[in-house]
């Protein structure tokens, strides 16, 4: 497989990253063998995964999955109760080929913001980097716009619904606290985060569903 580093795919409006348009036409523009990595690889997540699932038979949904290593590098470790979505259907469609031989792991086209799932469906949910693509705005970081703010409801929302009592929502992001915490509080859960790296620092966000959604 090859990483994809081109500068050729980097939007000259970073806004473009929360548009449907953007990925379709890169995806269409790599190979099924092309990958991309938001933030950490799944060597470097293990230490804090590991604490957090207690069983690799968890059923895991991955946010956004594009064509990142992260839902084969967790097959190869022992996880195959996984399914993968993202809204690209070209990306999907190179992943089914790439991972055709992992067959007890899903790829399925849908929007983060609407998930086809019956409620409480899964024991974990992990978003690395997805959310951070929703919010590529303009605007003022400490004054989003609406339409940011209802996007992101809308993904978590939709997470707080199909993560199952007990389960866990797992955030990956280099958001730091004081501008994500506002958009993933609820009720059912308390937000614990965890920090990656040395001079520049990622933010491993947990939060734990006590009780179902209302």
């Amino acid at each position: 497989m090859v990483a994809s580093t081109s500068l050729d795919v980097v939007p000259d409006d970073p806004t473009a990253y929360k548009t449907k348009d953007y990925w379709e036409d890169r995806y269409k523009s790599e190979d099924s063998d092309t990958t991309f990595d938001w933030f950490k690889t799944y060597n470097d997540l293990k230490p804090l995964l590991d604490e957090q699932i207690e069983s690799k038979d968890a059923s895991i949904l991955i946010l956004g999955c594009g064509n990142s290593t992260l839902g084969e590098d967790m097959y190869k470790d022992g996880y195959k109760n996984i399914t993968n979505i993202d809204y690209s259907g070209v990306v999907i469609e190179n992943m089914k080929r790439r991972c055709a031989d992992m067959p007890e792991m899903q790829w399925l086209e849908m929007d983060i913001r609407d998930l086809k799932f019956p409620n409480e469906s899964f024991d974990v949910v992990i978003d690395k980097g997805t959310m951070d693509a929703l919010m590529c705005d303009r605007g003022d970081v400490w004054d989003p716009s609406p339409e940011l703010i209802a996007d992101v409801k809308g993904e978590v929302d939709e997470v707080e619904r199909v993560t199952k009592t007990g389960g866990v929502f797992l955030y990956i992001t280099f958001g730091q606290p004081h501008f994500r915490k506002r958009h993933l509080a609820r009720e059912c859960w308390d937000i614990q985060v965890k920090t990656l790296g040395d001079a520049f620092h990622y933010f491993f966000y947990v939060m734990r569903k006590s009780k179902a959604a209302l």
